[in-house]
């Protein structure tokens, strides 16, 4: 449950950070109930806070009085100091150009990656990456990228976990993964094969800075052109190696 359970000596502070994390990409609105039952809180004290959440800004209604996040969270998250979405999307937009199907810029966050960037156009095969979505490593093109440049014990202990098969297609099995890895290290490049969605293929490319995988940069065709995705490495690779650079002297 998002926000854990309403435990004894919670700090108002605490419930509050709760009931903001309650969201989610696949929950982007939620009822006062839902959101009070995801963030372990009494509905009596959500009601109270979401009052004030409300009057701040960081909430707001739907024309079905439904929540989710509001405007003034957005304009606070504008004030981050990570300015690797500047730096990477005009590369982003370019390989868009050039390709006509959806990009897409990814960092780890955990054992998941965040989908921090996207460019995407009408025509474009739909997937389920959105800005500020979580998906996990292993069955998606960026986090195959990311997770095959981590540190030997990070990966060890992310193939040691219980590891979700969203489709038939997912790898799961640690030594077939751990070799997969091994292979994206040497060519530079991961490619999945509806691993993640069905109907949905991709190729990724870690943005290395100093050898350190600070992003992952994909791109997503539809399976029925899945034998194209060999000519787009290039151009994708170029890509993230030009985020690179323009990150270097940042990071």
């Amino acid at each position: 449950m998002a926000g854990g359970s309403d435990l004894p000596g919670r700090s108002v502070t605490s419930k509050v950070l709760a009931l903001l994390g309650a969201f989610d990409a696949a929950r982007p609105e939620l009822t006062l109930t839902e959101l009070a039952r995801r963030a372990g809180v009494p509905l009596s004290t959500a009601h109270r806070l979401v009052g004030e959440l409300e009057a701040w800004g960081a909430l707001s209604r739907g024309p079905d009085g439904r929540l989710r996040v509001g405007m003034r969270l957005w304009e606070l998250g504008q004030l981050a100091p990570d300015r690797l979405p500047e730096f990477a999307h005009p590369w982003l937009q370019e390989l868009f150009a050039s390709t006509g199907e959806n990009v897409h810029l990814a960092v780890r966050d955990g054992l998941e990656v965040l989908y921090v960037d996207k460019v995407y156009g009408r025509r474009a095969v739909p997937i389920v990456s959105r800005i500020g979505a979580r998906l996990p490593m292993h069955p998606t093109g960026v986090g195959k990228a990311l997770l095959a440049y981590e540190p030997d014990w990070f990966v060890k202990a992310y193939l040691a976990r219980r590891l979700e098969r969203p489709t038939p297609h997912t790898i799961t099995e640690p030594g077939r993964l751990a070799r997969e890895l091994a292979a994206v290290r040497a060519q530079g490049h991961a490619l999945t094969y509806e691993e993640m969605t069905l109907g949905s293929c991709s190729a990724a490319a870690a943005v290395l800075v100093d050898g350190r995988p600070v992003a992952a940069l994909g791109i997503v065709v539809s399976s029925r052109r899945a034998r194209e995705l060999p000519r787009l490495v290039d151009p994708l690779r170029s890509a993230a190696a030009g985020i690179a650079g323009a990150c270097a002297a940042y990071l």
